[in-house]
């Protein structure tokens, strides 16, 4: 099954195509041509996820799905949360400022805990509802702790400083082959999955 994820990130095109396996042919959004930095105007990572999904089915009338990604912190009131990519004033996916903006931040603060929680929105082409209408969510978080400092180099994003429940080593240090399995997108996308298959 040939599906649009609304995205230009490789990190994360690379983590889905993973995780959904050879049965579903993956392709991302310069792949069909959609060059736009679609706007992530919500409040919410349920609103981001819609708003990208319905640009892209609006636009190419392609299967599509989108995603959202918070990590939501406790002894912040839930930040960076919906703002997690662009957290560090002043840019724009800047993972090494964002760590460092979220460790100065958490400076002495001994509750640490945290959750990242990722939300899908998909639209299926056949469902025939380019209003958008009709769409299916899908959610998956993990719960963790932020490290005081950095551990690792693999993954993206917060995943150096970001310790899984039930683990001593962080996302950057655990490795895509454990992250796939355990993470926040792996579950969110095991469900959509899962709708995919048994339609």
């Amino acid at each position: 099954m040939k599906i649009v994820f609304a995205t230009n990130n490789r990190h994360k095109l690379q983590e889905i195509r993973e995780i959904l396996g050879p049965d579903f042919d993956i392709v991302s959004l310069s792949e069909i041509g959609c060059h736009a930095d679609i706007p992530e105007t919500g409040d919410t990572l349920e609103e981001n996820a819609r708003i990208k999904a319905e640009y892209v089915f609006s636009h190419y009338h392609l299967s599509c799905f989108a995603d959202d990604t918070g990590l939501e912190v406790e002894a912040l009131n839930g930040a960076p949360g919906v703002h997690s990519a662009r957290y560090a004033d002043g840019t724009d996916h800047d993972s090494e400022a964002n760590m460092d903006k979220l460790l100065r931040e958490l400076h002495g603060q001994a509750n640490r805990q945290a959750r990242f929680r990722t939300v899908i929105s998909l639209i299926l082409s056949d469902d025939n509802h380019a209003s958008g209408s009709c769409q299916y969510i899908f959610e998956g978080e993990v719960k963790g702790r932020i490290d005081t400092e950095k551990h690792g180099t693999q993954g993206f994003g917060y995943d150096p400083l970001f310790i899984p429940e039930g683990y001593d080593r962080s996302f950057a240090e655990l490795g895509e082959s454990i992250k796939n399995k355990i993470s926040h997108r792996a579950r969110a996308v095991s469900k959509l999955a899962e709708y995919l298959k048994n339609r």
